[in-house]
């Protein structure tokens, strides 16, 4: 944690040309948050007259390390809490993107993620997959449009892969109607990793091959409902839970059905 935090505060300078100072406000009897609280606090931030968007991408990545994750985006929430009531504070606005895909669970006293604005980044329509569509040079109709996201629904990733195989003439769309959820087909690295993330948690697998097997949405735990919507895999309905789309809802309902729990 000593080490990863000072890296921030040397990159941040540096990206700011400010010279690197952290011998005059690192002190090992502090702790290295309260050091990098106070690298900002007392150099950073009386440096600059305007604002400072920090824009923090892909955050979900600190996630692989439980020993950092915690205290660095415990951190940010009191980075956060602090502009409340200090002017010094209210310079610093922070961008936290992240993936809901992996999740950690966090106090909810100390999550950066239930603070400030939340943007929950939409689904594609039909029109910006048709637009995404010509912009792989395919000429394709609203029907051929329809036929992807009978398969995908709007899924931003699924899509794009789909249209980069077509674009490159190594799939048709028909092909990926037979093929999509194959351990041959061209998500098989995707929906493997997906199982493995079920696999891990035996409670979300219970709940996912629930829904797969049902006719109708299924309703259930709230806690486990919000996991498998972060793992992307569901959509909610209310308080019912339905596959995200066809894909998923074919793959797991082969890969689970012979689980037993």
């Amino acid at each position: 944690m000593d080490k990863f935090l000072k890296w921030f505060c040397a990159y941040v300078g540096r990206e700011l040309h400010l010279p690197n100072q952290l011998d005059d406000y690192w002190d090992d009897i502090f702790g290295s948050k309260v050091n990098c609280k106070d690298y900002f606090e007392k150099y950073i931030l009386p440096q600059i007259d305007s604002p400072l968007i920090l824009g923090l991408d892909e955050i979900d990545r600190v996630f692989q390390y439980p020993d950092i994750a915690e205290d660095f985006l415990g951190l940010l929430r009191a980075w956060h809490e602090e502009s409340k009531r200090r002017d010094i504070w209210k310079k610093l606005r922070l961008i936290v993107v992240h993936s809901t895909e992996v999740y950690i669970p966090m106090n909810i006293n100390q999550s950066p993620f239930n603070v400030g604005l939340p943007v929950d980044l939409p689904e594609f329509n039909s029109q910006q997959i048709q637009d995404l569509a010509t912009r792989h040079n395919l000429n394709w109709s609203e029907a051929e449009v329809g036929e992807l996201m009978a398969i995908v629904g709007g899924h931003p990733y699924l899509v794009r892969v789909a249209l980069y195989h077509i674009s490159r003439s190594e799939l048709t769309i028909d092909r990926l109607k037979e093929t999509a959820a194959s351990d041959a087909g061209i998500y098989s690295d995707h929906l493997r990793r997906q199982l493995w993330n079920l696999e891990e948690y035996p409670e979300l697998m219970a709940g996912m091959r629930e829904i797969v097997a049902a006719q109708s949405p299924v309703q259930l735990k709230s806690m486990l409902a919000f996991k498998l919507d972060s793992l992307g895999l569901v959509k909610l309905q209310g308080n019912e839970c339905v596959p995200r789309c066809k894909l998923y809802g074919d793959y797991f309902r082969s890969h689970l059905g012979d689980f037993r729990f």
